[in-house]
């Protein structure tokens, strides 16, 4: 066990969970060096090295895991970061595959959620919506399952009245989501209600990204761009 390295992975930890992503990645990248390998540290190091698209180095510490002790739920986090990495790398249908087979020994709130965006990003519009409401049977009050299941209605139907019923139910539930923020702002341009849609882009663009959003930084300051001057 490194102690030096596992001390300076504490400190990347700390500012990680006060959101300072930026000085967290940096003390991360030092705790590897110095041959950090506490699982805890490692995973929170790969799911911020996958939020920030590095995803060979989030490979090669997934790798590093694998060759440590790992609880049950470990094992599920390690077999989710990774189908999200070769998802990334264009390899959809084999991450949808590990993921559902995780899902049918362990049905959790994450599982839902990844799935369920992935199964948008398939594009089987019926499957996506059949398990984005199961999801929302699993807990109703969830908003990241309620904005997959908007997605699914407005990107793979164009069914745009029924996907905002559930944009609306989410974003009272979680008022600064990127991804419902940036749809319903959509809603408020063709509605013609400019300085709404411009609010609710700032919101989104105030939003630490992932590779589980769909509304990308670039997209949204396109739209901005769109509404300047109106």
């Amino acid at each position: 066990m490194s102690f030096m390295g596992n001390m300076a992975g504490n400190k990347a930890l700390s500012a990680h969970s006060k959101g300072d992503y930026r000085t967290a990645l940096k003390l991360y990248d030092e705790a590897y060096a110095k041959g950090m390998d506490k699982p805890r540290l490692l995973r929170s190091y790969c799911v911020l090295l996958i939020r920030t698209s590095q995803f060979d180095r989030a490979l090669e510490v997934i790798k590093k895991l694998e060759k440590l002790p790992l609880d049950a739920k470990g094992k599920t986090d390690l077999h989710i970061n990774y189908a999200i990495i070769l998802w990334k790398k264009g390899h959809l249908d084999r991450a949808l595959e590990i993921l559902e087979d995780e899902f049918r020994h362990t049905k959790n709130g994450t599982l839902y959620s990844i799935i369920g965006y992935l199964k948008i990003e398939q594009g089987n519009a019926e499957e996506a919506i059949r398990f984005n409401k199961e999801a929302i049977e699993y807990d109703e009050e969830d908003a990241v399952f309620l904005d997959n299941l908007g997605q699914s209605y407005y990107r793979l139907l164009s069914d745009k009245e029924t996907a905002k019923i559930y944009f609306d139910k989410a974003i009272a539930i979680r008022p600064k989501s990127i991804d419902t923020n940036y749809f319903l702002a959509l809603y408020d341009i063709e509605n013609g209600d400019i300085e709404s849609a411009k609010d609710r882009l700032d919101i989104a663009r105030l939003g630490m990204t992932s590779p589980l959003n769909y509304a990308t930084p670039e997209m949204i300051d396109a739209k901005r761009d769109e509404l300047r001057g109106l």
